[in-house]
């Protein structure tokens, strides 16, 4: 099996398929046309229909998911400090139905921890962060290496343009 074959699989997988890896987290959502990406510490992924223009953190909205919604392995595989998480964001064409995950249009990665205070227990949004910031339900992973404001200009244009997103999130546990 292809490498792309293997992370179409664990997109598939982790959507609720027997066999899913409990270590991936799959999220779906679409652009919006407040979508600016100028948070220069946070990236966040939201339940609701709707973004304001003060929302410059916010890349997707109407995720099919929240942190509620993830694997307990994954959870606890998240709340470790020398976890590595990864978050993908793999963005289509405006007007597509979804994102090809074997060759998207669009495509940015940052690379943060975990921590022994992640809850993951949020029902609406996801924000990963480049600080250590913990203290809510909702953050992703911490100390990452990049935010909202890091991410391609072109993915950004068509997330503005109501692009549909896949977050795919993968946490390396310590060794």
């Amino acid at each position: 099996m292809s490498d792309a074959e293997s992370a179409e699989s664990n997109d598939v997988e982790s959507a609720g398929q027997p066999g899913a890896d409990p270590l991936v987290e799959v999220v779906r959502a679409v652009g919006h046309e407040h979508v600016t990406a100028e948070h220069a510490s946070t990236v966040e992924l939201t339940t609701d229909d709707w973004l304001t223009p003060a929302g410059d953190c916010i890349v997707g909205v109407e995720a099919d998911r929240a942190p509620r919604d993830f694997s307990p392995e994954f959870r606890e595989s998240c709340q470790d400090s020398g976890a590595t998480i990864t978050a993908r964001f793999a963005v289509g064409d405006p007007g597509d139905d979804g994102v090809d995950s074997d060759d998207p249009s669009h495509v940015d990665e940052f690379v943060g921890r975990g921590d022994p205070d992640l809850a993951l227990l949020d029902d609406r949004s996801m924000v990963g962060r480049t600080s250590d910031y913990t203290d809510d339900e909702r953050t992703i992973f911490v100390d990452g290496d990049g935010a909202a404001a890091d991410l391609d200009r072109d993915l950004v244009d068509a997330l503005a343009e109501g692009a549909p997103l896949t977050l795919r999130l993968e946490v390396d546990p310590a060794e």
